[in-house]
């Protein structure tokens, strides 16, 4: 008979590193808001954070996380993780997990940039900073990290379904348009770090400054264009531009960028993915302008 996977919560964090990490076992925990889908996350004292995935699609993540960043961390101009220690299953948790350095600092979902043209150009040195790195023995896009930095065609069927089960709200034929020229380009160079999940969520503001980008679970070696899809879930105008200009990536990686947004605001919208009020909303304001610029496009 299968055991039900216990709830992730503080009695089981602080039972977990008491039997693992005695060092830290005096230590408060505390459970982060903003956890993320992927994980569930606690604060350990005032200077650690416990990351536990949420279900096994999200365990290799963990492997991922300990084994590069690492050998990212000093060649990247932000904060990263540092994880400090690999707890094991325990106490009825089936997965591994870890523990990393506190980053001090709020998501930019929570704690908006002061200056969006200064955050569109601190998050371009990044990526390109990143994308610089060499990867020649990085992992490959596949299953284990949701196929970010692999060909777009592996969505083709879902991103299909999804705008035909929307067709009374979207343009499909402008979606179409969109996908199709995506389709039609590919990654020419050689593999380059994608960090696959560039998201408000995922980047820490301090000051009302870029200082961090945290969630590297989807990690791989591949094409950078699925990093760029916050040019149209976030950056609106020059902005955007700011932020394209700067990463300075040629017109068909700048094409599946915009296709990987609308395939995730596609797909949230058509309900195919676990999503937030919140999530909802950038999803429609995603597919409105993606595709009001692609009619412009065609006018």
């Amino acid at each position: 008979m299968a055991h039900q996977t216990p709830e992730v919560n503080e009695p089981l964090v602080r039972a977990l590193i008491a039997e693992q990490f005695p060092q830290w076992a005096g230590l408060s925990v505390k459970a982060v808001s903003e956890g993320g889908w992927d994980n569930r996350t606690f604060l350990v004292g005032s200077e650690l954070l416990a990351r536990l995935p949420s279900g096994a699609d999200y365990e290799p993540q963990v492997h991922r996380e300990q084994r590069w960043l690492p050998h990212l961390r000093a060649l990247l101009p932000l904060e990263i993780p540092e994880p400090l220690a690999l707890g094991q299953p325990g106490h009825g948790f089936p997965w591994v997990w870890s523990v990393y350095r506190w980053i001090p600092g709020a998501t930019s979902s929570s704690s908006p940039p002061t200056d969006k043209r200064q955050f569109a150009v601190d998050l371009a040195a990044f990526l390109s900073a990143l994308h610089r790195v060499p990867a020649e023995d990085g992992p490959a896009p596949g299953e284990e990290n949701f196929f970010r930095g692999g060909d777009l065609v592996v969505y083709d069927q879902q991103f299909q379904q999804a705008v035909a089960s929307t067709a009374s709200k979207v343009d499909t034929a402008a979606a179409l348009a969109v996908w199709k020229a995506a389709l039609a380009s590919s990654w020419s160079g050689p593999p380059v770090w994608v960090h696959g999940d560039i998201s408000l969520g995922n980047l820490l503001v301090r000051q009302g400054r870029l200082a961090a980008v945290i969630d590297f679970g989807q990690l791989c070696a591949g094409d950078p264009a699925c990093d760029l899809a916050i040019a149209w879930t976030y950056f609106r105008g020059e902005d955007r531009n700011t932020f394209l200009h700067r990463l300075a990536v040629d017109p068909g990686t700048q094409a599946r960028g915009c296709a990987w947004a609308l395939w995730k605001a596609v797909i949230v919208a058509a309900g195919l993915a676990q999503t937030n009020a919140g999530e909802g909303q950038v999803a429609w304001q995603t597919i409105d302008e993606i595709l009001a610029s692609q009619r412009r496009a065609e006018a």
